[in-house]
């Protein structure tokens, strides 16, 4: 089993605190993603999970192991680093196959690990570069040597931290695709640090938003998106970001709700729980869900960038800056231009300004 446990773990640097009582349970099998700015702390959860940091307080558990105080090399767990971080003066094939030098087993002799290296190399394409050295090959090639080497001797875990940044645009989104096949055909757990959204959204089974040290919400890539927790998973997921209004929670007496704010007066429907009248409310609204039409409240847009099969539009309204997601049907916006803006009840996101915290709906 290569489930993973933290429990009320706790990182601590001298005075600051990195990783703040941290709980998460990663299911065996699961592409579980730490996402979350630079600096969050997700690297160094990682780290300890590999057992490259000690945690302050608290365990981990690998498996029915609680593995605080296992060296990383008894862990089994296998780490693949941004930096690549191979032998330079050793050929493509001496790479892959390091891992398994000193290993003692009946199957570990040097024909076997000829035999492993060659297996995996050419599941990786890495065939035809065996006899090559790291400073000969391409950032693309030198990360599926990475891989390979992790690969190679079947760890129950995988640890990657932004293993794809080195790379340009075009070999991280092959190169993603490359991951998720690689986790559907092993089976393994793997454990993947980012602060990119794209990577995460694409690769991940499930995903975790880490800010500031502390977890602020699990869940798989579609309820991250549709369900975010807090206006801090609103605001990073997304691209264009959620749009999000402040303004205070108005009642029509008849069980319907509305919030006003400096853009305008919105409908928010019926399905909110907690409301009271005046209550200081955030309205988020993702950039596809706000529509141009003959009704809503009024906007102007400030600059309108074409890419082809859609608009994105920055637009001022009161004193809010918004952001629209429009398809190209032919008729491009103008800088300039004034527009009404609408949105359905049902696409809204509704936050207590005070915690930042989604407000509970009514069960459907």
């Amino acid at each position: 089993m290569s489930t993973i446990s933290f429990a009320g773990v706790t990182k601590q640097f001298g005075d600051t605190t990195a990783i703040h009582k941290l709980s998460l349970q990663v299911a065996d099998g699961e592409f579980l993603v730490l996402l979350g700015p630079s600096g969050c702390g997700k690297s160094t959860a990682l780290r300890m999970l590999a057992g490259l940091e000690d945690p302050t307080e608290g365990t981990i558990s690998i498996g029915d192991r609680v593995v605080n105080d296992i060296d990383a090399r008894n862990r089994d767990v296998a780490m693949v680093f941004q930096s690549y971080a191979l032998y330079p003066h050793m050929t493509v094939a001496k790479n892959i196959e390091s891992p398994l030098i000193g290993h003692r087993s009946e199957s570990n002799d040097k024909q076997s690990r000829q035999e492993q290296v060659e297996s995996v190399a050419a599941r990786l394409g890495l065939a035809d570069l065996l006899h090559r050295k790291p400073g000969q090959l391409s950032g693309g090639q030198r990360q599926r040597v990475a891989l390979a080497r992790a690969i190679v001797r079947s760890p129950a875990v995988f640890c990657m931290d932004e293993p794809l940044s080195n790379l340009d645009a075009s070999l991280r989104a092959q190169t993603r695709a490359e991951l998720v096949e690689l986790h559907r055909s092993l089976g393994t757990t793997f454990v993947y640090v980012t602060h990119d959204q794209v990577e995460a959204m694409t690769m991940a089974t499930s995903i975790a938003v880490i800010n500031g040290g502390e977890l602020q919400q699990v869940g798989d890539p579609r309820t991250i998106y549709e369900r975010p927790a807090n206006e801090f998973v609103a605001r990073f997921i997304g691209s264009p970001p959620m749009n999000l209004v402040a303004g205070v929670a108005r009642s029509d007496g008849a069980g319907s709700w509305s919030v006003a704010s400096s853009a305008g007066t919105v409908a928010i429907g019926q399905r909110w729980l907690g409301l009271t009248e005046g209550l200081p409310v955030t309205i988020g609204v993702r950039p596809e869900h706000l529509s141009i039409s003959d009704t809503g409240f009024a906007a102007t847009v400030t600059t309108a960038e074409w890419l082809g099969h859609e608009q994105i539009l920055h637009l001022a309204a009161g004193d809010d800056q918004l952001l629209v997601r429009a398809a190209d049907q032919g008729e491009l916006v103008a800088a300039g231009a004034s527009v009404r803006l609408s949105v359905e009840a049902g696409d809204i996101h509704l936050f207590d300004s005070a915690t930042g915290q989604r407000l509970a709906e009514v069960e459907s």
